[in-house]
């Protein structure tokens, strides 16, 4: 059996769950699911959890993520993508300065409060927001918050005083949940003017990177090749604390047994024979299973 993390580039127009479709009817695998998901147009990122990797689904949610995009200043759409329908136009007659971009991008460093946008999947009363929209129902929709780690010009922004629009690329760093989109419609309204993303790439999530990214389609081409393209459940662990454990304290690990261990740390990755076996949490002064991958060979 399979276990591992297949790190896909995603291409723009297909769904995250499309995805996984795919995969699962190429490589006949059942026990399969994405971290994270992706809208259509963005492509990037996109890590698969195959068979005991899994498990790691939940905690894979929780890493960061890493954009890189461009964004356009002059109109504004109610989807906050240009795939929306045109809300606001403002012609831009004198180009707006990169660092009055760069100051206005500073202001969304840290925790902040973030209404996501109204075609979006999150849910309200039972019901996606995109759902309201299309149906032309008002609803109110939820704050929630959100950490920017960064927020940054990437070039010189292109000023294009013909159509009166001002083009730049960005790159951002931020939690779950933080809908990017939104971050661009905000940063027109900080500089006052209307403002809204042109392209959206990820470059990073869960811990892996666009460097260790292949296509759908090099997978669908060569699927026995699989093994040589998936990245090891250890490698999901390579920030937290290691411990290698003997025979006799195996015996009780995967057994799920409370354990004394020599470390500080408030979790722990246990490994035998090469392989992260299971991570333990501190509970007082003993340590107790957190998550066990007794199959990861």
């Amino acid at each position: 059996m399979l276990n591992g993390i297949l790190v896909i580039d995603k291409d723009k127009g297909m769904t995250s769950a499309d995805v996984v479709y795919h995969l699962r009817k190429v490589l006949h695998i059942k026990k399969m699911g994405h971290a994270g998901t992706l809208d259509p147009d963005v492509t990037g990122v996109l890590p698969i959890a195959i068979g005991q990797a899994t498990k790691l689904i939940e905690l894979m949610h929780k890493e960061n993520k890493k954009y890189a995009g461009e964004g356009i200043l002059g109109f504004a759409t109610d989807s906050y993508d240009i795939s929306g329908k045109k809300t606001e136009y403002k012609k831009i007659t004198t180009e707006i300065k990169a660092n009055q971009i760069q100051k206005a991008m500073q202001e969304f460093v840290g925790k902040i409060e973030q209404v996501p946008p109204i075609y979006s999947a999150v849910r309200v009363n039972g019901k996606h927001l995109y759902e309201y929209a299309r149906a032309g129902s008002k609803v109110e929709r939820p704050k929630r918050q959100v950490e920017i780690f960064s927020y940054n010009l990437a070039n010189e922004p292109v000023f294009d005083k013909e159509n009166g629009q001002e083009v730049f690329d960005f790159e951002i760093e931020c939690s779950k949940g933080t809908y990017v989109r939104s971050l661009i419609n905000d940063l027109g309204t900080k500089l006052g003017v209307p403002a809204v993303m042109k392209n959206l790439r990820r470059t990073s999530s869960s811990g892996f990177n666009i460097n260790q990214a292949v296509k759908l389609t090099e997978v669908i081409e060569n699927p026995n090749k699989v093994t040589e393209l998936l990245q090891p459940i250890d490698s999901f662990f390579t920030n937290y604390a290691h411990e290698d454990i003997d025979k006799d304290l195996w015996a009780k690990v995967k057994n799920g047994a409370t354990i004394s261990l020599k470390t500080n740390a408030k979790k722990v990755a246990l490994g035998y024979n090469n392989r992260v076996k299971a991570i333990y949490q501190k509970d007082g002064t003993m340590y107790r299973p957190y998550l066990m991958l007794l199959q990861n060979e």
